[in-house]
């Protein structure tokens, strides 16, 4: 499974780039769990985090960019990104290291935590 949850993170940062929710959502499990790295808490469900980019992508332009990948003991995967998040007109908000932390379930994503460093 390790080799194949690489490639769902691959693909789900490549499409939330390009800004494909649909392929990104169809990585995740119905009853996904996501943060609101915007404003806090979670949502929950394709369509809450479908909700939440389309308001996101209104205000703001983040951009995230896995700069390593570990597999932990427990099967969750530990991603460090480099996130860039710019206002509309392209002025730098936020240019900072992240860690994400996936939970996977039958093959898809169920849960992500942001750690910052």
């Amino acid at each position: 499974m390790k080799g194949f949850n690489k490639e769902i993170i691959k693909k789900a940062y490549n499409a939330f780039n390009a800004r494909d929710i649909d392929l990104v959502i169809s990585l995740m499990h119905p009853d996904v769990h996501w943060p609101n790295g915007w404003n806090g808490g979670y949502v929950n469900g394709h369509d809450e985090v479908r909700d939440y980019w389309k308001r996101q992508w209104k205000e703001i332009d983040p951009s995230v960019d896995p700069i390593s990948l570990k597999e932990l003991k427990d099967g969750r995967m530990e991603i460090e990104v480099h996130q860039v998040v710019k206002d509309l007109r392209g002025k730098l908000l936020i240019d900072k290291i992240v860690k994400h932390t996936y939970t996977f379930e039958n093959g898809m994503i169920r849960n992500m935590e942001i750690e910052k460093h």
